[in-house]
């Protein structure tokens, strides 16, 4: 089961971006995943192509016309398709790194950016799409968020990073900070590397470890603690 990504935007060039690049690039262009972007104004109404109108109840901006939205989603994702529906935005549940892992556990998924400001509440219920955040701050559309959410998911993908235990001992895999990391020099500009990383004791330095990324959690993302 190859992991497809559709990506559906206002911009389509926006994409493979990055993702075209380094790991991911490399497990694209072997086939490890497949990503297509598919611009919403092909479904837009008239002339314009228009996708967007005046939000109900007044206020600035514009809104994603749920009928536009819906016709450019049944178009990539028929109704049996597997695939999770994404929109990305600034209101949805905090993207954490278990979602990640059963996102790239899975089919893939169809991933909404929006724009303007929003998208129409009416195609968020009737295409049962699943609204995720990246962090509390607002971006001018849900591009640059989908191009994180699809980063953390390809690296996990089996065959996409070297080591098969790179994606476990990292940041929130073990619900905290990761451990401070040093190579070579031995000495850089009157610093060194902690004695005890160079003395061979697997048992002494995997519990160094645990205290390092303790001491960081706590005293950078304490919340984490407290979810344990």
């Amino acid at each position: 089961m190859t992991f497809r990504a559709t990506i559906l935007t206002l911009f389509p060039d926006m994409f493979p971006g990055p993702l075209g690049l380094s790991l991911a690039g490399d497990a694209l262009s072997k086939g490890l995943w497949a990503l297509e972007a598919r611009n919403i104004r092909e479904h837009g109404l008239g002339k314009h192509r228009t996708v967007d109108d005046t939000p109900a109840g007044g206020g600035a901006g514009m809104v994603l016309r749920a009928d536009v939205l819906a016709a450019a989603i049944d178009a990539v994702a028929p109704a049996d398709d597997p695939r999770p529906r994404l929109l990305m935005s600034p209101r949805g549940k905090p993207l954490t790194q278990s979602r990640v892992r059963e996102l790239a556990a899975g089919p893939g998924a169809l991933i909404v950016c929006g724009r303007f400001e929003g998208v129409d509440e009416r195609v968020i219920e009737g295409r049962n799409l699943e609204e995720i955040s990246i962090g509390d701050y607002v971006l001018s559309g849900g591009e640059i968020a989908a191009l994180a959410l699809l980063d953390a998911c390809v690296r996990l993908i089996p065959g996409v990073m070297g080591a098969a235990d790179s994606g476990s001992e990292e940041s929130f895999e073990n619900g905290l900070l990761e451990y401070p990391h040093y190579t070579r020099p031995r000495a850089w500009e009157s610093r060194e590397i902690p004695e005890i990383l160079l003395s061979g004791d697997h048992r002494k330095i995997a519990e160094w470890r645990r205290a390092q990324s303790e001491r960081l959690t706590q005293a950078r993302r304490p919340d984490l603690l407290n979810k344990s």
